[in-house]
């Protein structure tokens, strides 16, 4: 089995490269993060016409998630938690960020994590709240079901590691490196889950901004992880990252991740 997971940034834009990723890679359920449509939006046509079931959750152009499977999908949810931190000063609203679904006896999870913005905004302090909740639900699964096979994939916007950015002097005083957000990210991996691509993958980037020739110049970050609950990491027999998808006209600023399963 094959799981990948894709910030697509407009699947709209993108579907084209969607079916040929899919078809190319032989990807039995992919992930995807901002799609940036309504649910009556969203291409599933051409998912469908491949074999594929598609579920999604979109309110405007912004956000945005999507399960794509081959393997079933079934128990379809758009939140992680009843009580999922919601964002907005006048009125908070729930925004598309979680999709999760079963596909092929295993539980995959699209999540589109706030990016934060800056250190002292509200979007801040509500990714760290977001993440925490995130954290205290995985936790209960897994304490529930220490055999449970679950996949929690997608843009994070945080860089785990120095390592993980191109140089850490660019981004002092910003989000994404800072220790509460490392922090957070690390509590994930104590509840019980494994970066399961990092092994295969050691230096690698999986965003590259449009900006300042980022990509061509190796200016980029690692972002974009697949974390697995114990029982499924044992069955992790390799991942890579597609930086070939963030070349050529068109392209997404983050590249496909991607992990088989025995």
């Amino acid at each position: 089995m094959r799981i990948a997971t894709w910030n697509v940034n407009s699947v709209r834009t993108r579907i084209d490269r969607v079916t040929a990723f899919l078809q190319r890679h032989d990807v039995d359920v992919l992930a995807l993060q901002e799609t940036k449509c309504r649910d009556d939006q969203f291409p599933a046509l051409p998912l469908h016409e491949l074999g594929y079931e598609t579920a999604h959750v979109g309110l405007d152009q912004w956000n945005g998630v999507a399960l794509i499977s081959r393997v079933g999908l079934e128990d379809v949810r758009t939140q992680f938690a009843p009580e999922q931190p919601l964002f907005g000063a006048d009125a908070p609203v729930l925004e598309a960020r979680s999709i999760g679904a079963v596909c092929g006896g295993v539980e995959v999870w699209s999540l589109y994590v706030p990016n934060g913005r800056e250190l002292d905004h509200p979007h801040y302090h509500y990714k760290l709240a977001w993440l925490e909740q995130l954290r205290a639900s995985a936790a209960q699964w897994l304490a529930d079901d220490p055999a449970k096979q679950v996949a929690l994939t997608g843009d994070w916007n945080i860089a785990p590691q120095d390592e993980d950015v191109w140089d850490m002097t660019a981004f002092e005083g910003s989000t994404h490196v800072s220790e509460p957000e490392r922090a957070a990210f690390r509590h994930v991996l104590d509840a019980g889950f494994t970066d399961v691509v990092r092994p295969y993958t050691e230096g690698a980037y999986t965003y590259w901004d449009y900006q300042r020739l980022a990509f061509p110049k190796r200016m980029g970050m690692r972002i974009d992880f697949i974390l697995a609950s114990q029982a499924l990491a044992a069955r992790v027999s390799g991942a890579m990252i597609d930086r070939e998808e963030r070349k050529g006209k068109g392209a997404s600023d983050h590249a496909p991740v991607i992990v088989d399963l025995d």
